[in-house]
């Protein structure tokens, strides 16, 4: 079993999306993290931070692939997911303007002075930051601030937006699909970071 299990893991390495990194910023529910937390390493999304003022999940990554709630929802991939927990919106982005990684939002409604439509974008940028907000009150004017574009997925219903755990997947799908057949080719990577829009 721990043979098929490293074989398995170093089979997936070379297809994971390097300096890809998924932002929850205040999530409300540990399952909705949870399940997130599959998508993320499913999809091959090299971290996962979460910005989380209220305590609701543990400091340390080892506590966190204990948590009964997380390890369930997660069906186990927290226990081979990077989590990282942040105590605010401010020192996340700052941690991420220090080592160099542009940020992108993710919300249904306009609000960055960018904006594109999540089929449409360049997500081949050297380091990537996805955003997404609150299950109730979406992404700050902070992380809007500070981020170089919002992305929304088009919607064709009544409904304006998906819950969290649905839109991660989608979105994260398109950039991590891009990103890999951009790794393929690329192996040095650009010079210039593309702009967001294509």
């Amino acid at each position: 079993m721990v043979l098929g299990l490293r074989a398995r893991i170093n089979a997936v390495k070379k297809d994971r999306c390097k300096n890809l990194i998924a932002v929850l910023e205040e999530p409300s529910d540990p399952k909705n993290i949870g399940t997130v937390i599959r998508n993320i390493n499913a999809l091959g999304v090299e971290k996962l931070y979460i910005v989380d003022t209220n305590n609701s999940i543990p400091d340390n990554w080892d506590d966190m692939r204990n948590r009964k709630t997380l390890l369930k929802s997660s069906v186990g991939a927290v226990k081979w997911t990077f989590v990282k927990k942040f105590e605010s919106t401010q020192e996340c982005i700052d941690h991420l303007e220090k080592n160099k990684y542009m940020s992108v939002v993710t919300s249904p409604y306009v609000k960055g002075k960018t904006n594109v439509v999540l089929q449409y974008g360049d997500f081949t940028q050297k380091r990537l930051a996805v955003w997404f907000g609150n299950e109730a009150r979406g992404i700050s004017p902070l992380a809007v601030e500070r981020s170089s574009a919002c992305v929304s997925i088009e919607m064709y219903g009544v409904v304006e937006s998906f819950n969290l755990a649905t839109s991660t997947g989608i979105v994260l799908y398109e950039i991590t699909k891009q990103r890999r057949e951009y790794q393929k080719t690329h192996k040095r990577g650009r010079k210039k970071d593309p702009d967001v829009v294509k």
